[in-house]
């Protein structure tokens, strides 16, 4: 684990330090911020000695200007650079979101199977805020306030250097109590952002599955779960809230002593014409408004401390080093006949599992369709996410046209393939986008020509904007069908020579039904084509089929041929004919 001035330094190189001017500026204002409160304190010694106690005319307007403009310089240097670190902290916002942004798209599928998106979600939200606040509101407060303070107590000891030395006994107990409420606060802080990552999880979760909660009418129990996480929430952020006004219970009593003591001494060096009237109000006034810097600095610790808790959740998402990458000398992928050999191939998708795939060697065929059938959780979804490296054999080699997958550029290896998977992912955007996803570039008579061969178009063009069509989140304001089909639209759109197919399990009327299988035909036409096969006419149109159960391959070869020869496949074709 890094250390505090590790993480420091870190951000300092990757964010602060592109914005190293703007925050010189910010400091240069500070300490205008700072001259012009210290100016206000030192000004009602001459306020009080010329114009209370020497009664000097010359000095009456002279003196309420110079406050005036005191008050006036402090004002607008503070509005100036709070406007100048909002900038900056928006910005650094922006470039630490979009690093996460970056690091997240890119990173390897198990990562992100291994973490709720809600828990990312409060990463780039909240965990980013309080990175922001650390490098920017902390900043400003700090040199604001510690040059504020080192202003003013040079004005205490200009009035009396005794005085002073007694009012600097404020500044080790303050201390003290800072370190006294700095590690609850900072463990207080960073359950409240756990807790805040569980809510966004669970949110996502409930508006994911408001179907589902009203069919089983778990309404009310939904209602207590969430107020179960609001509760947790709330009790955290209470703490906090709770540990801050403790600081300041702290250091009002003791501002009061600290007060009594100085007006009692004060007392004592007036009777004795060691210190004028005008000076114990210059000096008084110093005090009082260090008073603001002296609270503030005793509690910066704790924007540290949430900033510095945020960092470690998040640069460890930047830094991703992602097992699937390229390696130094890979190659680009010569596609021929598209023959997918797997070879000796086990897999598990992490250490504690007990293997996934066991010693697989399977051989499909280039240009032609080969069928996966087996139980559900037979290892025929690992056998296809291994293709694209969605993962990677934990041991073994794939290989296609006689290249390994391993050896060949990543992007060229995935730009020769085109998956479509039972449960469709759309985009909540128009149909058109969603089609284009597969190619950008691709021309409007091309969206159009594969929404024809999809039997998409026939839908699409009954909608009120036809192709400009908002689709909803995943494709909701359409039906299962209608997504399928606009599913497949998009893989034809990528014309890649490789298909990864797993049919839909769900039950389709005749008509859609045909028409997803004609869209199908076209799909696969002279490619080679593996799919995870439900539907008899699938098994029936493929030239081989290999029957997996437990990870292993038990046999192979054509739908007449394992009729005869495998139980396993003869028992699974005929719950099949009854399904149909």
């Amino acid at each position: 684990m890094k250390t505090n001035f590790e993480i420091i330094k870190r951000l300092y190189k990757d964010y602060t330090k592109n914005y190293l001017g703007k925050i010189l500026l910010s400091v240069f204002l500070s300490v205008i911020v700072a001259g012009s409160t210290s100016s206000i304190a030192w000004l009602l010694d001459p306020a009080i000695k010329k114009l209370f106690i020497d009664k000097d005319q010359s000095l009456i307007f002279l003196i309420p200007a110079a406050i005036v403009f005191a008050f006036a310089a402090k004002g607008l240097s503070l509005y100036l650079a709070k406007v100048i670190m909002i900038g900056i902290g928006e910005d650094l916002k922006k470039e630490i979101q979009d690093d996460m942004a970056k690091s997240l798209i890119k990173a390897d599928t198990a990562f992100i199977d291994n973490k709720h998106s809600g828990k990312f979600l409060s990463h780039i939200n909240l965990d980013a805020s309080y990175i922001t606040m650390l490098v920017s509101t902390t900043l400003l407060n700090l040199f604001k306030d510690l040059l504020t303070l080192i202003g003013l107590l040079s004005v205490m000891f200009y009035q009396n250097w005794k005085l002073a030395l007694i009012s600097l006994m404020m500044v080790p107990l303050a201390s003290l109590t800072a370190k006294s409420l700095g590690k609850r606060i900072f463990k207080v802080s960073t359950e409240a952002q756990v807790k805040a990552g569980e809510l966004s999880t669970y949110i996502m979760e409930m508006f994911k599955n408001h179907k589902l909660i009203k069919i089983f009418q778990k309404e009310n129990y939904e209602i207590e779960r969430s107020s179960i996480f609001l509760y947790n929430l709330k009790e955290k952020s209470k703490k906090i809230a709770i540990v801050f006004t403790r600081a300041s219970a702290i250091m009002e009593p003791l501002t009061g002593i600290m007060i009594a003591v100085l007006i009692f001494y004060s007392g004592k060096l007036i009777m004795n014409n060691e210190l004028d009237i005008n000076q114990f109000f210059s000096f008084l006034a110093a005090m009082m408004l260090a008073y603001q810097p002296v609270r503030s600095l005793a509690t910066l610790h704790v924007g540290i401390n949430q900033g510095l808790s945020a960092a470690r959740r998040v640069l460890p998402i930047i830094d991703i080093d992602n097992e699937i990458k390229d390696n130094l000398n890979a190659t680009k992928l010569n596609t021929k006949n598209c023959e997918i050999i797997f070879k000796n191939c086990n897999f598990k998708y992490n250490n504690d599992q007990n293997l996934i795939l066991d010693n697989i060697n399977l051989n499909f065929p280039g240009g032609k369709m080969t069928a996966l059938v087996g139980h559900s959780g037979a290892g025929k979804s690992s056998i296809l996410n291994l293709i694209p490296r969605f993962y990677d054999c934990t041991s073994g080699n794939i290989s296609i046209d006689g290249q390994s997958i391993y050896s060949v550029k990543i992007k060229n290896l995935r730009n020769n393939i085109s998956v479509v998977t039972q449960d469709t992912t759309l985009f909540d955007d128009t149909i058109k986008n969603n089609i284009l996803y597969a190619n950008s570039n691709a021309s409007e008579e091309e969206i159009k020509e594969v929404a024809e061969k999809s039997f998409a178009a026939s839908f699409i063009n009954k909608l009120p904007n036809k192709y400009d069509t908002i689709i909803g989140e995943n494709g909701v304001r359409l039906s299962g069908g209608e997504k399928q089909r606009l599913s497949i639209a998009r893989a034809m759109l990528k014309k890649s020579p490789i298909i990864l197919l797993d049919e839909a399990t769900s039950s389709l009327d005749a008509e859609t039904e045909d028409k997803i299988q004609q869209a199908m035909s076209i799909l696969t036409k002279d490619k080679t084509t593996i799919v995870i096969a439900h539907r008899l006419s699938t098994i029936l149109n493929s030239s081989k089929i290999f029957v997996i159960d437990k990870g292993k391959v038990l046999a192979e070869g054509t739908h007449q041929d394992l009729i005869k020869s495998s139980a396993t496949y003869k028992n699974f074709y005929e719950k099949q004919l009854r399904k149909d």
